[in-house]
C-alpha cells in the first residue's frame, strides 16, 4: 500500500504536526490503495506562513517569468502523465484509458490555455489612449487557498493553480481527501519546476479541518472551491468574517433540450455525455427534456443506448464505465434511484443494485427514467451518478421554462437544427455556459454558473482575472 503522510510546505516535504491516519479507497475494489494524513490546524498555520512569507517576492516577479515557470511546469506534467492517470484511475475510479485520455489532458489543455492568454494580457495599462497619466494596473489577490474535488481532480487543480501562478498569488492547496495522491504527484512537478519556496503548499485534509480552517484564515485573502453546493456555502459563511474574496464552482443540474428537428446523433450523445465519467460531472446533462412529437422514440432510444453502457474496473482498458467514488456517493445514489421509483417515473433502463457480474466495487447500472416531471427528487437533486430524467415538454417556451426551474445554473444544451431558436434558447437559458448541436466550448473559455451553481469563472483571460485586484493609478508617469 502507497504512504503518504507528508505535506508540501514552504518547498519542502514536511512530517505533520500529529498523526491522523487516513485510508485511501479503490473504489474498483473497496479495498485500501493508500494512506494519508488529514492535517491539523498548524499544519495549515504553516502552510499559510509560508505562503504569506513568500507573495512579495512572487507577486514582484514579472508576469513573463511566471509564465515560464508555468510552462517548464507544463512539460514536466506531461512527461509524469503517466503516473496521473494511474494515480487517479486507481482513487476515483477512473477507467485507465479515460484517465489517459481526459482526466490527465485536461489539467495539459488548462495549463496550455493559461499560457496563451497570459501572454495576451495587459497587466498594467493605460485606462484609456486619452489618459496618459492614469494606469491600470492588475495585481494578485495574494494568498490563495485552493479546495479541489475527487471527480475531476488534475481538471480543477490545474484550472486553479495556472491561474493563481501566473497572476501573482500564493497558495495553499488541499485536495480531496479521496483523490489526494494525484495532487501529491502535482506537487512534486511543482518542485522539479523550481518554483520559490512557498509559492505552492499542499496539506492534505478534510472539508470540516483543513477545509474550514483555510476558509477562515486571517491571512487568506481568496478562496477558490470547487465541490458541492452545502460545501459552497460553508465556506462562504466562514470566510465573510475576513471578507476574503471567494471563488465558488458548484453544483449543476444540466437540461439537455431536444427539439422534434435535433439531429440523428443527439440522443445517443446526450446519454453517453451523462454517463461520462460515471455521471460524477458538475456540468452532466442530467435532464433530457425532449418535445411530445418525439418522446417515445427518444425514450426507446435513450433506454437502447444506456442498455450498451459497460461497466467495469477502472484498471482495465476500454470504453467502459468505472465505479462512483466511494461508498457513501453510492448508498446516496440507490436511495435516488429508489425515490425516482417511488415517486412513479418510469425506469426504462438501469434501476438499483450492482450491474450483473459484479459483487464488489461501488459499481451503478446505466439509470434511464422516463416520465418525470420537474417536481420529482431525482429532477430537483442532483444525483452525481449515471442517472438520467427524460421530461416531456410542448413548446419551447415550456422547454425554457423547464430548464429554468432549478436552483442550479451550470450548463445547458440544446439540441435543435433551427438556428434562430437555438439563438433565442441560449439567451433565455439561465446558466454560465450553453452548448448547442454537440458543439462545446473552445479553448480560454469561461467556466462557471449562476445561481446556486456559483459565482465566478475559470479559464483563460477570466479565470486568470478571477485571481487579480484591479488598481487604479492617478498621477503615472509615462515610462519611455
Amino acid at each position: 500500500m502507497i504512504e503518504k503522510r507528508e505535506f508540501y510546505i514552504n518547498g519542502q516535504w514536511v512530517a505533520p504536526s500529529a498523526p491522523n491516519d487516513c485510508l485511501v479507497i479503490d473504489p474498483s475494489t473497496e479495498e485500501p490503495c493508500a494512506v494519508i494524513t488529514l492535517g491539523a490546524e498548524a499544519d495549515t498555520n504553516a502552510a499559510v506562513a509560508a505562503a504569506k512569507a513568500a507573495l512579495p517576492g512572487w507577486m514582484a516577479t514579472p508576469p513573463a517569468q511566471r509564465i515560464a515557470m508555468v510552462e517548464k511546469l507544463l512539460e514536466i506534467y506531461n512527461r509524469r502523465a503517466e503516473d496521473l492517470a494511474q494515480a487517479m484511475s486507481t482513487e476515483m475510479g477512473a477507467p485507465i484509458s479515460m484517465s489517459r485520455q481526459s482526466q490527465v489532458t485536461a489539467g495539459s489543455w488548462h495549463l496550455e490555455n493559461f499560457i496563451a492568454a497570459a501572454k495576451a494580457f495587459e497587466f498594467e495599462r493605460p485606462l484609456s489612449a486619452d489618459t496618459p497619466n492614469d494606469r491600470i494596473i492588475y495585481e494578485a489577490v495574494g494568498v490563495a487557498a485552493l479546495i479541489t474535488p475527487w471527480n475531476w481532480p488534475m481538471n480543477q487543480i490545474t484550472l486553479k493553480f495556472g491561474a493563481a501562478a501566473i497572476a501573482g498569488c500564493t497558495m495553499v492547496l488541499k485536495p480531496s481527501e479521496q483523490s489526494p495522491l494525484n495532487a501529491m504527484i502535482f506537487a512534486e512537478i511543482v518542485d522539479e519546476a523550481g518554483f520559490p519556496a512557498g509559492v505552492f503548499n499542499l496539506v492534505n485534509g478534510d472539508g470540516t479541518g483543513v477545509g474550514s480552517q483555510l476558509s477562515a484564515h486571517v491571512d487568506v485573502d481568496m478562496v477558490s472551491f470547487t465541490g458541492s453546493t452545502r460545501a459552497g456555502t460553508a465556506i462562504s459563511k466562514a470566510a465573510a468574517d475576513t471578507l476574503k474574496k471567494v471563488h465558488l464552482e458548484l453544483g449543476g443540474k444540466g437540461a439537455n433540450l431536444v427539439f422534434e428537428d435535433a439531429d440523428e446523433k443527439a440522443v445517443k450523445r446526450g446519454v453517453l455525455h451523462m454517463m461520462n465519467n460515471t455521471g460524477q460531472s458538475c456540468n452532466a446533462p442530467s435532464r433530457m427534456l425532449v418535445q411530445k412529437s418525439i418522446y417515445d422514440d427518444v425514450v426507446a432510444k435513450a433506454a437502447e443506448v444506456a442498455a450498451k453502457v459497460e461497466v467495469g474496473p477502472a484498471s482495465a482498458e476500454g470504453r467502459h464505465i468505472g465505479p462512483v467514488v466511494n461508498e457513501l456517493q453510492w448508498n446516496k445514489i440507490q436511495d435516488l434511484i429508489q425515490k425516482g421509483i417511488d415517486e412513479g417515473a418510469r425506469l426504462v433502463a438501469g434501476g438499483t443494485g450492482r450491474p450483473d457480474g459484479l459483487n464488489k466495487g461501488f459499481y451503478v447500472k446505466p439509470t434511464i427514467f422516463a416520465d418525470v416531471n420537474n417536481q420529482m427528487t431525482i429532477a430537483r437533486e442532483e444525483i452525481f451518478g449515471p442517472v438520467m430524467a427524460i421530461i416531456p415538454f410542448d413548446t419551447e417556451e415550456d422547454a425554457v421554462e423547464i430548464a429554468n426551474d432549478t436552483p442550479y445554473g451550470l450548463t445547458n444544451y440544446v439540441q435543435t437544427q433551427d438556428g434562430a431558436r437555438a439563438n433565442r434558447l441560449a439567451r433565455g437559458l439561465r446558466s454560465g455556459m450553453v452548448e448547442m448541436n454537440g458543439q462545446s466550448r473552445s479553448a480560454g473559455s469561461p467556466f462557471g454558473g449562476m445561481k446556486q451553481s456559483g459565482n465566478g469563472r475559470e479559464g483563460g483571460t477570466w479565470g486568470l482575472e478571477d485571481f487579480l485586484e484591479v488598481k487604479a493609478v492617478g498621477g503615472w508617469t509615462p515610462e519611455s
